[in-house]
């Protein structure tokens, strides 16, 4: 029995959810996200509530069972209040910028990294050291944030790099160390 599947998704005020031949779509001003339901899934509207169920017992539907509701629970959340995501740059010359709908990194590599913003994700840089993701799509936002991070994973030794601003380095003392 899924825990999470069995939930009701409340419909917060403004946000329009509808379905229509196993297709999810969730509106919220000028947010629009969309979500393919499995067909072992079904989903009812009622009184300002979402109830996702599924058809049978198998595995492959009890599994789904909780997967589907979090996706459009994520939707709902998404089209509403957006995700974030926070990235710090740390290292001596290491610079963030933008220009027009380009981030351009200088994390010590011989030639400047450009990343493309994506289509439904908003990128902000915060002084030189911070970048801000925000989007609709939780999913979007959490793998360009992923994307950038990985142009200078942070270093274990002088703690260089690009991180989440909730992650916490364990510095190592290094070779010379005791």
């Amino acid at each position: 029995m899924s825990r999470i599947g069995n939930m009701p998704i409340t419909i917060p005020e403004g946000v329009d959810v509808s379905v229509k031949e196993g297709e999810v779509t969730a509106k919220c001003g000028n947010s629009v996200l969309t979500q393919v339901l499995h067909p072992a899934i079904s989903i009812e509207i009622a009184e300002g509530q979402i109830l996702v169920k599924r058809d049978n017992d198998s595995k492959e539907s009890r599994s789904l069972h909780g997967l589907m509701r979090s996706l459009i629970n994520n939707m709902v959340i998404g089209v509403k209040d957006g995700f974030t995501k926070v990235l710090e740059v740390t290292g001596v010359g290491y610079r963030v910028q933008m220009d027009g709908n380009k981030l351009i990194l200088n994390v010590g590599l011989s030639h400047p990294v450009e990343i493309l913003q994506p289509e439904g994700i908003s990128l902000t840089v915060e002084g030189q050291n911070k970048i801000k993701v925000t989007g609709a799509d939780k999913q979007l936002v959490g793998e360009t944030a992923a994307k950038i991070r990985r142009t200078r994973i942070p270093d274990s030794y002088k703690g260089k790099g690009i991180k989440y601003d909730y992650e916490v380095l364990r510095i190592k003392e290094g070779k010379t160390g005791a």
